[in-house]
């Protein structure tokens, strides 16, 4: 396998703390970015010029296409784009504040976008590239007080999906990463709303007993973050690139209950679909 050069988000912490680490002990290059990157000066102090930071809130578009130039100009082609930076919200729709809500959208949703957007010229310009961008078994399954969460993820993920099929003939592969509960800091970071005492008794207020639990949400969650960091660097490896990997056993069986459950409603709304057709029409279907 030869040395590759990687841009990561968010890597002081978490799955992009370890994938970094992971990358500068084997003899790749590393551009990582994060709100505090002195964070990261161990690193820096051991691995010297293999490894670029910057400071980025990617909230902050401007900021975040500049470092995109910079990293680009410094270090030259880039293969790997890991869109790692994220965080997550809990509460009922009415209890969060809509600052909180544009934070969180600002984050999780329109800064991958954004970042995707500065980073595709230089990938078809230089002939191809990989693109990861961490998503959630939240993806595509739900929990109660995840609406917001929710929102930006399954957003994220339709994003993506239509621009796997944009950039396929330029040589560039995406790959949607949706990992379950996992030992990292997400749980102590998350931005839990104020509670509202009419849910008190309902299933967002028994599930938030476990959110706020002194030891977070993530403490004993069966996701091992330096496994899932391995097979994300693993899957770069994959040719084509795969659409998705879930990972942890928590994420397969509650992606798996949803998405069967979505097919058994689709399919039992079938004749309903069909019937609202004109009745001379030709079928069609969406490219997929």
């Amino acid at each position: 396998m030869s040395t590759r050069t990687w841009f990561i988000t968010g890597a002081s912490s978490g799955f992009g703390r370890a994938m970094t680490e992971r990358l500068l002990e084997r003899g790749d290059r590393v551009a990582a970015t994060a709100r505090k990157p002195e964070r990261l000066s161990d690193l820096a102090e051991k691995y010297g010029d293999r490894l670029w930071t910057a400071a980025l809130d990617v909230t902050d578009t401007a900021t975040l296409r500049a470092v995109v130039e910079k990293a680009f100009a410094d270090l030259g082609r880039i293969d790997v784009i890991v869109s790692n930076a994220g965080y997550g919200t809990y509460g009922a729709a009415e209890e969060f504040t809509d600052e909180a809500i544009e934070a969180q959208i600002a984050t999780n949703l329109l800064a991958p976008v954004q970042l995707t957007r500065a980073v595709l010229p230089h990938l078809r310009a230089q002939g191809g590239g990989r693109i990861v961008q961490l998503s959630s078994a939240g993806g595509q399954a739900i929990f109660p007080g995840g609406n917001i969460y929710h929102a930006t993820k399954w957003g994220i993920e339709g994003f993506f999906e239509s621009v796997i099929l944009e950039v396929a003939p330029f040589g560039i592969g995406i790959t949607l990463v949706e990992p379950g509960v996992a030992r990292t800091e997400f749980g102590r970071s998350m931005d839990v709303a104020p509670a509202l005492d009419a849910y008190a008794g309902t299933p967002v207020g028994q599930m938030r007993q476990y959110v706020e639990a002194p030891a977070g949400v993530t403490a004993n969650g069966p996701g091992d973050p330096d496994k899932i960091a391995d097979a994300i660097l693993a899957s770069v490896d994959v040719s084509p690139a795969p659409r998705r990997l879930t990972l942890g056993s928590d994420a397969y069986r509650s992606v798996h209950a949803a998405l069967t459950g979505r097919i058994e409603e689709l399919e039992a709304a079938k004749d309903l679909a069909f019937s609202t057709d004109f009745a001379d029409s030709q079928a069609t279907e969406w490219v997929s």
